[in-house]
């Protein structure tokens, strides 16, 4: 790991955080150890868990051919969902690992070992976080995810489009395969981060397709 990485911007940042990051920069100082364990700093995990959640919804549209403002509604409340869901769960791995990661350079300067936040402070955290993020699935709903088949009663260049979305997937992947190198860190780290894109692609095609 480079000198670069692990010297930090700004007071409290996390050593393996991504510089010039909102939280550090943005966000109110008094909320930053808080974000910080929520990984808001790191959002990929909110994008792989939030990306299957708009395939749901898209797929439920296609499959019902009848959008409204409230698909909106679900597309923004699972953003929140995801981000707050995601969240807990960064917080309660800091609370069982604080002290390997207090031992880890690479973790130790993360808000729990580094004395940014105390364990009863994140677990009050982790509840409100749970809380919150659970209050919104219920008020949503549990939304079951259409099967792609189901988007047989609209047109057939809307069929198209959205059945592209496999191929496209498929090409990412390749890509993926063709560039995958265990050797490099760099790489498996570029590469992981592509899973947002990846994830992204069926929701272009989806979204396409209901416009049709």
């Amino acid at each position: 790991m480079s000198q670069q990485q692990i010297k930090p911007e700004v007071k409290g940042q996390v050593s393996d955080a991504v510089r010039g990051n909102w939280v550090d920069h943005w966000a109110p100082a008094l909320a930053r150890p808080y974000l910080r364990l929520s990984r808001a700093d790191r959002p990929i995990g909110t994008w792989l868990l939030l990306i299957p959640c708009w395939w749901g919804v898209l797929m439920g549209v296609l499959a019902t051919d009848d959008a409204s403002l409230n698909d909106l509604w679900i597309f923004v409340s699972c953003a929140l969902g995801a981000f707050l869901m995601r969240g807990a769960g960064c917080t309660w791995n800091d609370i069982t690992d604080r002290k390997f990661d207090g031992a880890v350079e690479r973790t130790r300067s993360r808000p729990i070992p580094s004395g940014q936040v105390s364990v009863a402070q994140a677990v009050v955290w982790m509840v409100i976080q749970a809380l919150c993020g659970g209050f919104g699935v219920i008020s949503v709903g549990l939304m079951a995810i259409a099967l792609l088949g189901a988007v047989g009663n609209r047109s057939t260049l809307s069929q198209i489009i959205a059945f592209s979305a496999l191929p496209a997937f498929g090409a990412h992947l390749v890509w993926q395969l063709r560039n995958l190198n265990i050797n490099s860190p760099e790489v498996l780290l570029t590469l992981f981060r592509s899973n947002r894109d990846a994830g992204l692609i069926p929701v272009m095609f989806f979204a396409a397709a209901m416009l049709l």
